[in-house]
């Protein structure tokens, strides 16, 4: 196996274009279990430490934030819980505390695991991912194209993952996770809705029961229609009963050690209600602060 370390963005890229077979890796908490178990044995792997740039937080002139892709998930825990709550809860519930200061976002998106944790949060935010190649330059690419099949994402062989652009929360975030026990466990499936108030519209993902991370349309669409947004007051029992069955109704889920497929379906829409529950009861709370 051969390891490849640039010594800047522009010479990963070069390397990446010549060798397309080599593997990212940065934090390496998922491609150092794969490799540890056999289950993956790379020809080459491609170390973007050195590329400080990826380790950067940028705020843009309209608002967006910029996240390299090599922002560990605890920075996103320390510092932008407020801005990106629904992600940064996901960021809590990702592994030990050594995890989250090596794992990344990045890292989430590369391996295009449908059990990451950032996933849910990630659809739910309208997330961008930004790519670049030595040879095209830079791509955007909408969160909803960005999952192609289970493990395999959108990127070309010679690509990589630079940053992931969000908007800064405008109404309240909720991720929710079961697991088989309560701390560092892999997902049986999660879960994340967002309140987007400023254009009274909402916002789902779902993780860990279907192929890819899954956007229930439906469900969201149905939310963003039916939620009184200029009153507030107490969430109506039906709305989000429906709610929740909307969201179970649009996973795709398996048996498999971890979970049926139906305790899946059911545990989503359980989890659907309660992180509506929690937002509506902030943004009522908000409103009447306001």
């Amino acid at each position: 196996m051969d390891f490849l370390q640039p010594g800047s963005w522009a010479e990963a890229l070069q390397l990446k274009a010549e060798r397309p077979e080599a593997v990212p890796i940065q934090g390496g908490t998922d491609v150092m279990v794969e490799m540890n178990f056999d289950v993956h044995r790379p020809d080459a792997l491609l170390d973007l430490n050195p590329c400080r740039e990826l380790f950067q937080v940028q705020e843009q002139a309209d608002g967006r934030i910029r996240l390299g892709s090599g922002v560990p998930f605890v920075k996103i825990i320390n510092r932008y819980q407020d801005r990106l709550p629904g992600l940064a809860q996901a960021s809590r519930t990702v592994g030990s505390p050594q995890i989250r200061n090596r794992g990344t976002v990045g890292g989430n998106l590369g391996g295009a695991s449908p059990a990451g944790d950032a996933h849910p949060a990630l659809l739910a935010t309208n997330a961008v991912v930004e790519v670049e190649s030595a040879a095209r330059g830079t791509r955007m690419i909408d969160i909803d194209d960005f999952y192609v099949w289970v493990k395999k994402n959108s990127l070309e062989p010679d690509e990589l993952i630079r940053a992931v652009w969000l908007k800064p929360a405008s109404g309240p975030q909720y991720f929710s996770k079961v697991g088989t026990r309560n701390a560092m466990v892999i997902a049986v499936c999660s879960f994340s809705v967002a309140l987007h108030a400023d254009s009274r519209t909402a916002g789902a993902g779902i993780g860990s029961a279907g192929p890819t991370p899954i956007r229930p349309t439906e469900a969201q669409d149905f939310l963003a229609a039916n939620l009184d947004w200029d009153n507030g007051g107490a969430l109506n029992d039906e709305l989000a009963h429906e709610f929740g069955r909307l969201v179970g109704a649009a996973a795709k889920p398996i048996d498999d050690v971890r979970g049926t497929a139906d305790y899946r379906r059911h545990a989503l829409s359980v989890m659907a209600r309660r992180t509506l529950g929690w937002a509506w009861n902030d943004y009522t709370a908000e409103r009447r602060a306001a």
